[in-house]
Protein backbone atom coordinates (compact mmCIF):
# COMPACT_ATOMS: atom_id res chain seq x y z
CA UNK A 1 0.00 0.00 0.00
CA UNK A 2 1.48 3.26 -1.14
CA UNK A 3 1.43 6.09 1.69
CA UNK A 4 -0.89 8.06 -0.48
CA UNK A 5 -3.72 5.26 -0.76
CA UNK A 6 -2.95 4.86 3.38
CA UNK A 7 -3.31 8.54 4.20
CA UNK A 8 -6.72 8.36 2.55
CA UNK A 9 -8.01 5.37 3.87
CA UNK A 10 -6.80 6.87 7.14
CA UNK A 11 -8.81 9.51 6.67
CA UNK A 12 -11.50 7.84 5.70
CA UNK A 13 -11.71 6.02 9.02
CA UNK A 14 -11.00 8.81 10.94
CA UNK A 15 -14.57 10.71 9.28
CA UNK A 16 -16.48 7.83 9.78
CA UNK A 17 -15.80 7.13 13.27
CA UNK A 18 -16.15 10.77 14.39
CA UNK A 19 -19.50 10.97 12.93
CA UNK A 20 -20.47 7.91 14.96
CA UNK A 21 -18.59 9.63 17.83
CA UNK A 22 -20.61 13.30 17.44
CA UNK A 23 -23.50 11.02 16.58
CA UNK A 24 -23.81 9.42 19.69
CA UNK A 25 -22.92 12.86 21.23
CA UNK A 26 -25.87 14.76 19.55
CA UNK A 27 -28.27 11.71 20.37
CA UNK A 28 -27.66 12.05 24.17
CA UNK A 29 -28.74 15.60 24.14
CA UNK A 30 -31.47 14.76 21.97
CA UNK A 31 -32.78 12.21 24.10
CA UNK A 32 -33.28 14.66 27.55
CA UNK A 33 -35.32 16.47 25.37
CA UNK A 34 -37.31 13.81 22.99
CA UNK A 35 -41.03 12.98 23.85
CA UNK A 36 -41.76 9.49 25.17
CA UNK A 37 -44.92 9.60 22.90
CA UNK A 38 -45.03 11.37 19.41
CA UNK A 39 -48.33 13.49 19.68
CA UNK A 40 -51.01 13.52 16.92
CA UNK A 41 -50.14 15.22 14.35
CA UNK A 42 -49.16 14.69 10.64
CA UNK A 43 -45.71 15.90 11.16
CA UNK A 44 -43.37 12.72 12.00
CA UNK A 45 -41.25 13.51 15.31
CA UNK A 46 -38.60 11.32 16.80
CA UNK A 47 -39.30 9.67 20.10
CA UNK A 48 -36.91 8.61 22.89
CA UNK A 49 -37.67 4.96 21.80
CA UNK A 50 -36.27 6.39 17.89
CA UNK A 51 -32.96 8.50 19.68
CA UNK A 52 -32.16 4.96 22.30
CA UNK A 53 -32.05 3.13 18.75
CA UNK A 54 -29.59 5.97 17.04
CA UNK A 55 -27.75 5.58 20.33
CA UNK A 56 -27.46 2.24 20.38
CA UNK A 57 -26.26 1.81 16.78
CA UNK A 58 -23.78 4.36 17.38
CA UNK A 59 -22.18 2.77 19.95
CA UNK A 60 -22.24 -0.44 18.11
CA UNK A 61 -21.08 1.58 15.26
CA UNK A 62 -17.85 2.80 17.49
CA UNK A 63 -16.92 -0.04 18.70
CA UNK A 64 -17.10 -1.79 15.07
CA UNK A 65 -14.82 0.45 13.79
CA UNK A 66 -12.36 0.04 16.57
CA UNK A 67 -12.33 -3.75 16.08
CA UNK A 68 -10.49 -4.04 13.17
CA UNK A 69 -7.59 -2.53 14.98
CA UNK A 70 -7.43 -4.40 17.41
CA UNK A 71 -7.32 -7.84 15.03
CA UNK A 72 -4.80 -5.78 13.13
CA UNK A 73 -2.42 -4.87 16.74
CA UNK A 74 -3.25 -8.44 19.19
CA UNK A 75 -3.78 -11.02 16.61
CA UNK A 76 -1.33 -9.70 13.81
CA UNK A 77 -4.14 -10.23 11.37
CA UNK A 78 -3.43 -8.09 7.70
CA UNK A 79 -6.52 -6.78 6.47
CA UNK A 80 -6.79 -5.88 2.65
CA UNK A 81 -7.26 -1.86 2.46
CA UNK A 82 -9.94 -2.03 0.05
CA UNK A 83 -11.94 -4.82 2.95
CA UNK A 84 -11.42 -1.95 5.53
CA UNK A 85 -12.55 0.92 3.42
CA UNK A 86 -15.68 -1.58 2.11
CA UNK A 87 -16.30 -2.06 5.71
CA UNK A 88 -16.42 1.23 6.96
CA UNK A 89 -18.32 2.61 4.23
CA UNK A 90 -20.91 0.07 4.49
CA UNK A 91 -21.08 1.12 8.68
CA UNK A 92 -21.80 4.10 7.38
CA UNK A 93 -24.18 3.43 5.37
CA UNK A 94 -26.21 1.52 7.54
CA UNK A 95 -26.10 3.61 10.55
CA UNK A 96 -25.23 7.00 10.03
CA UNK A 97 -27.85 6.78 6.45
CA UNK A 98 -29.77 4.17 7.45
CA UNK A 99 -30.66 5.28 11.00
CA UNK A 100 -30.11 9.14 11.36
CA UNK A 101 -30.56 10.14 7.66
CA UNK A 102 -33.58 7.83 7.59
CA UNK A 103 -32.69 6.28 4.48
CA UNK A 104 -34.23 2.97 5.49
CA UNK A 105 -37.49 4.06 5.13
CA UNK A 106 -37.08 7.15 1.97
CA UNK A 107 -34.70 5.62 0.20
CA UNK A 108 -36.35 1.93 -1.34
CA UNK A 109 -34.71 -1.14 -1.39
CA UNK A 110 -31.97 0.63 0.91
CA UNK A 111 -32.15 -2.05 3.70
CA UNK A 112 -32.41 -5.10 1.26
CA UNK A 113 -29.06 -3.84 -0.52
CA UNK A 114 -26.96 -3.60 2.80
CA UNK A 115 -28.00 -6.94 3.73
CA UNK A 116 -26.92 -8.55 0.77
CA UNK A 117 -23.40 -6.77 0.88
CA UNK A 118 -23.46 -8.21 4.49
CA UNK A 119 -24.12 -11.47 3.65
CA UNK A 120 -20.99 -11.37 0.88
CA UNK A 121 -18.96 -9.76 3.23
CA UNK A 122 -19.41 -12.04 6.09
CA UNK A 123 -18.83 -14.18 3.48
CA UNK A 124 -15.52 -13.37 2.93
CA UNK A 125 -14.47 -13.03 6.28
CA UNK A 126 -15.69 -16.52 6.83
CA UNK A 127 -13.55 -17.36 3.65
CA UNK A 128 -11.00 -15.94 5.36
CA UNK A 129 -11.11 -17.58 8.36
CA UNK A 130 -11.14 -21.63 7.10
CA UNK A 131 -8.15 -20.74 4.70
CA UNK A 132 -5.57 -19.31 7.83
CA UNK A 133 -6.81 -22.53 9.55
CA UNK A 134 -6.57 -24.68 6.51
CA UNK A 135 -3.02 -23.05 5.97
CA UNK A 136 -1.45 -23.12 9.50
CA UNK A 137 1.09 -24.80 10.59
CA UNK A 138 -0.49 -25.05 14.59
CA UNK A 139 -3.49 -26.59 13.21
CA UNK A 140 -2.88 -29.31 10.84
CA UNK A 141 -6.21 -29.78 7.97
CA UNK A 142 -6.21 -30.19 4.68
CA UNK A 143 -10.15 -29.34 4.08
CA UNK A 144 -11.35 -29.55 0.35
CA UNK A 145 -12.96 -26.51 -1.62
CA UNK A 146 -16.67 -28.04 -0.88
CA UNK A 147 -16.21 -28.21 2.72
CA UNK A 148 -14.49 -24.52 2.51
CA UNK A 149 -17.36 -23.24 0.43
CA UNK A 150 -19.74 -24.45 3.02
CA UNK A 151 -18.33 -23.67 6.00
CA UNK A 152 -18.66 -19.58 4.25
CA UNK A 153 -22.05 -20.06 3.75
CA UNK A 154 -23.05 -21.53 6.89
CA UNK A 155 -20.51 -18.77 8.58
CA UNK A 156 -22.20 -15.79 6.95
CA UNK A 157 -25.51 -17.13 7.54
CA UNK A 158 -25.12 -17.79 11.07
CA UNK A 159 -23.84 -14.13 12.25
CA UNK A 160 -26.68 -12.76 9.65
CA UNK A 161 -29.40 -15.02 11.99
CA UNK A 162 -27.25 -13.62 15.31
CA UNK A 163 -27.94 -10.05 13.90
CA UNK A 164 -31.45 -10.55 13.35
CA UNK A 165 -31.85 -12.12 17.26
CA UNK A 166 -29.92 -8.75 18.48
CA UNK A 167 -32.62 -6.41 16.68
CA UNK A 168 -35.32 -8.52 18.40
CA UNK A 169 -33.73 -8.45 21.36
CA UNK A 170 -32.69 -4.81 21.16
CA UNK A 171 -36.63 -4.03 20.15
CA UNK A 172 -38.36 -5.79 22.85
CA UNK A 173 -35.61 -4.17 25.65
CA UNK A 174 -36.26 -0.72 24.67
CA UNK A 175 -38.74 -0.88 22.25
CA UNK A 176 -37.07 0.14 19.50
CA UNK A 177 -37.36 -0.14 15.82
CA UNK A 178 -34.84 -2.02 14.53
CA UNK A 179 -36.84 -4.74 12.86
CA UNK A 180 -38.93 -2.33 11.04
CA UNK A 181 -42.55 -3.62 12.49
CA UNK A 182 -43.56 -0.03 12.82
CA UNK A 183 -43.80 2.82 9.73
CA UNK A 184 -41.95 5.98 10.06
CA UNK A 185 -44.51 7.71 11.86
CA UNK A 186 -45.58 4.77 14.88
CA UNK A 187 -48.20 2.78 12.61
CA UNK A 188 -47.32 -0.99 13.82
CA UNK A 189 -47.36 -3.34 11.27
CA UNK A 190 -49.93 -6.50 11.32
CA UNK A 191 -49.29 -10.15 10.08
CA UNK A 192 -46.65 -10.98 7.84
CA UNK A 193 -46.14 -7.15 7.19
CA UNK A 194 -44.37 -7.47 10.57
CA UNK A 195 -42.24 -9.99 9.64
CA UNK A 196 -41.27 -8.91 6.78
CA UNK A 197 -38.42 -7.06 7.18
CA UNK A 198 -36.82 -9.66 9.00
CA UNK A 199 -37.51 -12.72 6.98
CA UNK A 200 -36.68 -10.35 3.78
CA UNK A 201 -33.35 -9.67 5.52
CA UNK A 202 -32.34 -13.45 6.44
CA UNK A 203 -33.00 -14.09 2.61
CA UNK A 204 -31.22 -11.64 0.96
CA UNK A 205 -28.39 -12.60 3.49
CA UNK A 206 -28.42 -16.04 2.01
CA UNK A 207 -28.06 -14.56 -1.57
CA UNK A 208 -24.91 -12.78 -0.56
CA UNK A 209 -23.71 -15.86 1.11
CA UNK A 210 -24.66 -17.73 -1.00
CA UNK A 211 -22.71 -15.92 -3.98
CA UNK A 212 -19.25 -15.48 -2.57
CA UNK A 213 -19.29 -18.90 -1.26
CA UNK A 214 -19.66 -19.88 -4.80
CA UNK A 215 -17.40 -17.88 -6.00
CA UNK A 216 -14.91 -19.48 -3.22
CA UNK A 217 -15.75 -22.50 -4.59
CA UNK A 218 -14.40 -22.00 -7.85
CA UNK A 219 -11.72 -19.84 -7.29
CA UNK A 220 -10.62 -22.83 -4.95
CA UNK A 221 -11.60 -25.97 -7.00
CA UNK A 222 -9.86 -24.30 -10.42
CA UNK A 223 -7.03 -22.16 -8.78
CA UNK A 224 -8.15 -18.95 -10.00
CA UNK A 225 -7.14 -16.97 -6.82
CA UNK A 226 -10.39 -14.66 -6.97
CA UNK A 227 -10.83 -14.68 -3.47
CA UNK A 228 -6.33 -13.55 -3.08
CA UNK A 229 -8.19 -10.41 -3.02
CA UNK A 230 -10.01 -10.89 -0.10
CA UNK A 231 -7.95 -12.93 2.16
CA UNK A 232 -6.52 -11.87 4.91
CA UNK A 233 -3.42 -12.80 6.63
CA UNK A 234 -1.52 -13.63 10.19
CA UNK A 235 1.16 -11.49 9.95
CA UNK A 236 4.55 -13.35 11.79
Amino acid sequence: MNIKKFFNMRVLMGFIFLSFVFSAVYVLIKLTIAPTVAPNSQIIIRVKSDYILMLLQSVFGIVAMLFPGFLIKKVRLSIPSFMLIAYAIFLYCAIYLGEFRSFYYNVPHWDTVLHTFSGAMLGSFGFSFITILNKTDTVPMNLSPLFVAVFTFCFAVSLGSFWEIYEFSADYIFHTNMQKYMLENGTRLIGQDALMDTMKDLMVDIVGAFVISSIGYVSLRYKKGWMEMFQMKITK
